[in-house]
């Protein structure tokens, strides 16, 4: 692989090796393994795909997963019902409800039905704010992911001018409290900022995460920045007529210019995985060691 794109398996894959040891630690101390349930509602492809990855490597790290694939009619009562046992229950240490959900259901209620200490995406208000805080809370897995990548290539944050584009409450508002907390000078950009390619340009560390197929050009990132992107878009490849996953980032027009980029896919998603079990583990020692 070319030295400069950052090799998002490479780096999940030694998490994953670290995990692996770990859960065996903890299956011989409290005599359990780890678990994880993962609520899929409906038959969304790409939710199934990416639910059937997180079941493999829950196991293959030697953890246990739980997996409920309930119908697309299945009542917002009924999905909260399944979460309020899979809070109450020992065996369960990880609670995550694959996004999206039917029009039917309110996703806002779904997750704060989840209890914050088995949250390990993360999104729950509670663990929103003790990330603000500097608390004891579950880190949203993504951002997390783009921590590794970048310290990976940059190593110590500290100073280091970092702008991420896009400020939802999964990736950019959480990336923020991260990098902050790690001592960068960060600039949360979003479609309201003025004149965003100057803003682009000053990052050492640019971080993208906006939905928008190549909207990062070449001409925006400063000449050895490190670029993460975020971004994984689904194209029709004029060419082939075959559908291609791109970024956020013009990949192409940014490697020549970037000290290091994440390529799409390969980067930042294996990392949202391996951090997801992470957070599983994280979860399960609180518990046993009653501490939240």
């Amino acid at each position: 692989m070319n030295p400069k794109i950052i090799d998002g398996k490479k780096v999940a894959t030694e998490l994953l090796d670290m995990l692996r040891n770990e859960v065996t630690t903890f299956r011989k101390q409290f005599h359990r393994k780890p678990g994880l349930a993962v609520i899929l509602v409906g038959n969304n492809a790409a939710s199934s795909i990416y639910v059937k990855n997180k079941i493999s490597q829950t196991m293959q790290v030697g953890m246990e997963s739980f997996e409920h694939h309930l119908k697309e009619q299945t009542s917002e009562i009924e999905l909260l019902t399944l979460i309020n046992a899979l809070n109450n229950s020992e065996k369960i240490d990880g609670i995550l409800v694959q996004l999206p959900l039917p029009a039917h259901i309110d996703a806002k209620k779904v997750l704060l039905a989840i209890n914050p200490t088995k949250d390990v995406d993360g999104f729950h208000p509670y663990n929103a704010g003790q990330l603000a805080t500097g608390g004891e809370g579950l880190t949203p897995c993504t951002p997390l992911g783009c921590m590794m990548l970048a310290k990976s290539i940059i190593g110590n944050l500290t100073g280091v001018e970092a702008v991420i584009v896009g400020r939802s409450n999964i990736v950019g508002k959480p990336l923020a409290q991260l990098l902050t907390a790690a001592n960068a000078t960060v600039t949360l950009a979003h479609s309201g900022t003025q004149d965003l390619q100057s803003v682009c340009r000053r990052a050492e560390l640019l971080i993208v995460a906006v939905g928008q197929p190549k909207m990062v050009q070449g001409s925006w990132i400063k000449p050895g920045a490190v670029v993460i992107d975020v971004g994984i878009n689904r194209l029709l490849d004029l060419e082939t007529q075959k559908h291609i996953l791109v970024g956020d980032v013009d990949f192409d027009a940014a490697l020549p210019i970037a000290k290091a980029i994440t390529p799409v896919p390969g980067g930042v998603g294996p990392m949202t995985i391996a951090c997801l079990l992470q957070n599983t583990l994280l979860s399960a020692n609180r518990r046993e060691r009653q501490v939240v």
